[in-house]
């Protein structure tokens, strides 16, 4: 059998068990998550995952980001790493990355063989569970000196949440998935906080009261010291271009009242991703890990992370994104109104059934010149229709094209020089769009 249609029947397996990143809220909301099963699959396995130290990482928006930076930086620093992240864009074997290398399809496939008699003996397990065993064994395989576990959903029950970390991340919280994680900002915070262990450092992205109340009180519990950026470690962004962005960063031990400030280059855009960059510094300090401020620069400064406000195109400007809440929405407007100010924006955009659209709408509203409403293949994904109904709500003109390479190709021939074509919304439809782009620009 050749390699890809090894791999193809890899995945077919994986995707032949429940995954709930394929199921509407409705079912969401239904879902058995305990960490049983993961522990029970762990052991059989060996237990891998206490086969290394380990940095996790919650939060609504930015995990990914501050995971990408601080796996970048441990690299940098000389420590072979791995890196779990989730979704996908383009490969599933993009959750799996060692120094930014993803595991190869041949490695996977091997893999999936390794898990599958143990995977046989327990019942009810899940695509992610399974997925997040494989990247443990992994690790523990390649004999990483470190690794950075981003949580898939929530925190508390994730199927991540069987590690002892050396440090727990905690990064922006806002409203998405209410429905398996509550509908106040307080229930969020403390899915979330689950992933707080007793006496492991904590460091947390700034937050609002609400959620910093439910955090503090959780790492008071479980006498795990707290460290809140913007507060014991404080930042200030400076010079911006459509090249990256600097940033000064000064951690304050109650011992240090004056401290020279740490100056740091990302080519992450975005305020925000100034925040989740002092969150990983803050991260990697307190993980007890041996960091040389010259190797936290240098990884920060070479870091990849696609689909973060990724300018792929200049003339006609050419956005790649995935906002997909309202909060995270606020922040790209934001992004567009710095580095793109008077310009319409020609959005192409698609969503999940359960997502906040009318909300997003309305942060964009004032930038939208039109939105291309289009479907990702994807079973969650919202009919483009309804995207119309929404957008005629909003009062901004719209048009259904499908699918996203079309309406990429529609949003190009719109945009002309003046305009900038995004794409935003859905993580599926970016991933679609940013596949077409690449296809493009090779013919």
């Amino acid at each position: 059998m050749d390699t890809e249609t090894a791999y193809n029947n890899a995945l077919d397996y994986l995707y032949s068990f429940v995954d709930y990143s394929l199921k509407k809220a409705s079912e969401l909301a239904q879902a058995d998550f305990n960490l049983d099963r993961m522990r029970e699959l762990m052991s059989l396995l060996g237990d891998p995952q206490e086969k290394y130290p380990t940095l996790h990482v919650a939060g609504t928006k930015g995990k990914g980001s501050t995971s990408a930076l601080m796996a970048s930086a441990l690299t940098a620093a000389g420590y072979r790493t791995g890196l779990y992240t989730s979704p996908h864009l383009e490969d599933y074997t993009e959750r799996i990355q060692i120094d930014g290398r993803q595991v190869s399809h041949v490695e996977l496939v091997q893999l999936v063989e390794m898990v599958r008699p143990h995977v046989a003996k327990i019942p009810m397990l899940t695509t992610f569970e399974i997925t997040t065993a494989i990247g443990f064994l992994y690790f523990a395989q390649q004999k990483v000196d470190a690794a950075v576990i981003e949580v898939g959903l929530g925190g508390r029950l994730d199927a991540t949440n069987i590690v002892t970390p050396r440090v727990a991340v905690i990064t922006s919280l806002s409203y998405d998935h209410m429905a398996v994680l509550g509908n106040t900002l307080a229930q969020i915070a403390r899915e979330k906080a689950g992933i707080i262990k007793a006496g492991v450092p904590v460091v947390s992205s700034p937050q609002k009261d609400e959620a910093l109340a439910v955090l503090e009180e959780v790492a008071a519990e479980r006498r795990a010291p707290l460290t809140l950026v913007g507060r014991e470690v404080t930042f200030e962004a400076g010079e911006r271009s459509l090249d990256g962005q600097t940033l000064e960063i000064v951690h304050r031990p109650p011992s240090i009242v004056h401290q020279k400030p740490l100056l740091l280059r990302i080519p992450l855009l975005g305020a925000y991703q100034v925040e989740n960059a002092a969150t990983a510094y803050a991260a990697l300090h307190a993980s007890g890990l041996d960091l040389p401020q010259e190797a936290v620069a240098r990884g920060f400064s070479e870091v990849k992370w696609p689909a973060r406000f990724q300018v792929v195109s200049r003339r006609p400007p050419v956005v790649f994104d995935s906002a997909h809440n309202q909060d995270s929405a606020e922040k790209l407007r934001q992004a567009l109104d710095d580095y793109f100010p008077g310009k319409q924006v020609i959005l192409i955009f698609g969503a999940s059934e359960d997502k906040d659209i009318a909300g997003m709408f309305a942060a964009w509203r004032s930038r939208l010149g039109r939105i291309i409403a289009t479907r990702a293949d994807h079973p969650r994904a919202l009919d483009p229709e309804r995207v119309l109904e929404l957008a005629r709500q909003a009062e901004v003109p719209c048009e259904a094209v499908t699918p996203p390479a079309a309406a990429l190709e529609r949003a190009l021939g719109l945009a002309g020089e003046q305009s900038v074509v995004l794409a935003a919304g859905s993580m599926f439809v970016t991933a679609e769009a940013m596949t077409a782009w690449r296809k493009r620009k090779l013919e």
